[in-house]
């Protein structure tokens, strides 16, 4: 009996250990992600006018770069980022006399202008419009998720630093999603290449 015990006692021991021990690679080398807000073409808005209820709320920025807004027409916003979109927006409406002393407020719901390129062992592989604050689990849940083939303890992101030169860091998403290790941060431009396991 007290065999049996002990034998139960290895097996269980065994089991914790080999759930704590998985064997992660190192964590990712990559920089930290650059910031940048300003829009370009094909991006989508949201433009809430305090008090003007009626105002439609969505607009996308055209290919020339301007926002086309009820009573001011065209507004030049490529390149601009939204705290400087919502001060062009309450200048024009000013100049126009539509409002005295407008309040606007203005997130960016789409980068499209901006894309992140999932390649490999993904359902879906291809671009993915970049969000503000996008990780790598929720870029590769846009692409679909990973294959029955994917090596997903060993994801290459590959980041530009500037002009031509760029970082290919390793990432274990298998660490990411049972906790061991916080999730990464993207930034537009990333490439994230998803290789097939070897058997």
């Amino acid at each position: 009996m007290a065999q049996l015990r002990f034998l139960t006692l290895l097996v269980l021991l065994g089991l914790a250990l080999g759930a704590c021990g998985r064997n992660y690679p190192p964590p990712h080398n990559l920089p930290d992600p650059i910031v940048n807000l300003q829009v370009g073409a094909g991006d989508v808005l949201e433009v809430v006018v305090v008090g003007e209820e009626k105002l439609p709320k969505d607009y996308e920025v055209q290919p020339d770069g301007s926002l086309d807004f009820p009573y001011v027409g065209g507004i030049k916003v490529v390149g601009l980022e939204p705290r400087q979109i919502a001060a062009s927006i309450r200048d024009h409406l000013v100049e126009a006399k539509y409002l005295v002393s407008p309040q606007v407020q203005v997130k960016v719901k789409a980068f499209n202008s901006k894309m992140i390129q999932i390649i490999g062992q993904v359902t879906k592989p291809g671009p993915i419009a970049y969000q503000d604050g996008m990780t790598l689990v929720q870029a590769i849940s846009a692409a679909g998720w990973f294959t029955p083939l994917a090596d997903t303890n060993h994801v290459q992101v590959i980041r530009n630093v500037s002009g031509s030169k760029s970082v290919n860091g390793i990432v274990s998403v298998d660490s990411i999603t049972d906790n061991a290790r916080p999730d990464v941060k993207l930034q537009q431009g990333d490439t994230i290449k998803v290789d097939q396991r070897l058997f």
